[in-house]
C-alpha cells in the first residue's frame, strides 16, 4: 500500500493594520500640576527673566546716546505742556494740577505700554517659544519687568515736579506699596490672559488698543474725579479708575475710598482667578498657535 501526502488547507484571516490613537486629553488635576510646574520652574530661573528684560530694554535703545531716558525726556514734555494746557482749560491751580498731571501720565503710561506689550508676549517670542523649553510663563514675567525698567526711568519726571512744588504725600503714601505690588501680580496675571488670547485669535491686539484709547479720557487721567461732582461714585465702575486711582491718590496724599478698593481689589481677583484657569487650560497649546 503506497504513501499518499495528505493535503491540508487552513484558512487565516486578514491581518489588521496597527493604528496608533493619540490623544491630547488630560485631568484637570494633571493640568494643574503642570502648570504649578511651570511656575515653579520660573522661580528658578530669576536671573533669565531679568536679563531677558534688561536685553529688551538694550536692543530697543541700541545706539541711542540717552538710551531710555528718551521716554523720560518724551513724558517730561508731555507733562509740561498738557499741565499748561488743562490748567488753564479746566481753571485749576497749577500747583495741585501738576503733580496729579505728572502721577497720572507717568502710571496710565505705564498700564497702557503693560497692556499693549501683553498682546505681543507670545507672537514676538515665536523662535524662542519653539526651540527653547523654558517655562511659559517667563515670557509674562520678562513683559512686566521691561515695563517696571522704564517705569523707573519716568519716576525721575515725579520727582522733579514733587520737589519743584514742594508737594509732599506724607505717610499715607506708604499706601500706594501694597497696591503697586498688586499691581505687579494683576500685571502677570494680566500679561498670561491677553497673550494667550492674542495667540490664538488675532483680532485681540487691534480690539484692545482701541478699547485703551477710550479708556484713556474716560479714567480720569488728564481730569480730576472730583469735577465730576455728583456722578463721582460712578467711576468705581471703571477698573482702569480704580486700579490707577489705589497708587495714585496715596501719591498725592490722599486716601482711596472704600469703594474704589473693593473695585480694585474685585477686578483683580476676577483677572487672577479668569487668566489662571485660562493658563491651566492652554499651556500646552500656546507653542502651535504662535
Amino acid at each position: 500500500m503506497g504513501y499518499r501526502p495528505r493535503m491540508s488547507m487552513t484558512l487565516h484571516a486578514p491581518a489588521r493594520e496597527p493604528v496608533l490613537e493619540l490623544s491630547a486629553s488630560q485631568s484637570n488635576l494633571s493640568q494643574a500640576r503642570l502648570a504649578l510646574g511651570d511656575l515653579g520652574r520660573l522661580f528658578q530661573m530669576w536671573r533669565l527673566c531679568w536679563s531677558l528684560a534688561f536685553l529688551d530694554i538694550t536692543l530697543r535703545y541700541r545706539g541711542s546716546m540717552l538710551g531710555p531716558f528718551w521716554l523720560t525726556l518724551s513724558t517730561a514734555i508731555m507733562v509740561g505742556s498738557m499741565g499748561f494746557l488743562y490748567s488753564a482749560l479746566f481753571h485749576m491751580d497749577m500747583h495741585s494740577y501738576f503733580p496729579f498731571i505728572a502721577l497720572s501720565i507717568v502710571l496710565w503710561n505705564f498700564i497702557n505700554t503693560l497692556v499693549n506689550d501683553s498682546c505681543t508676549c507670545f507672537t514676538a517670542a515665536e523662535s524662542l517659544i519653539r526651540s527653547v523649553r523654558i517655562p511659559i510663563s517667563l515670557y509674562a514675567v520678562r513683559v512686566v519687568l521691561r515695563n517696571l525698567m522704564v517705569l523707573a526711568h519716568n519716576v525721575v519726571v515725579i520727582v522733579v515736579v514733587d520737589v519743584s512744588l514742594s508737594a509732599e504725600p506724607g505717610w499715607t503714601g506708604l499706601l500706594a506699596i501694597p497696591a503697586f505690588l498688586m499691581w505687579i501680580v494683576v500685571g502677570v496675571a494680566l500679561v498670561l490672559l491677553l497673550g494667550t488670547l492674542s495667540a490664538r485669535f488675532r483680532d485681540i491686539p487691534p480690539i484692545i488698543a482701541s478699547v485703551m484709547q477710550m479708556a484713556f479720557f474716560v479714567s480720569g487721567v488728564i481730569w480730576q474725579p472730583s469735577q465730576l461732582k455728583q456722578y463721582e461714585y460712578l467711576l468705581a465702575l471703571n477698573p482702569f479708575f480704580s486700579l490707577l486711582e489705589v497708587v495714585r491718590a496715596p501719591l498725592l496724599g490722599q486716601v482711596p475710598s472704600l469703594p474704589i478698593y473693593a473695585s480694585a481689589i474685585g477686578y483683580s481677583a476676577f483677572l487672577l482667578v479668569t487668566a489662571s484657569l485660562l493658563f491651566v487650560r492652554t499651556r500646552g497649546r500656546i507653542a502651535f498657535w504662535v
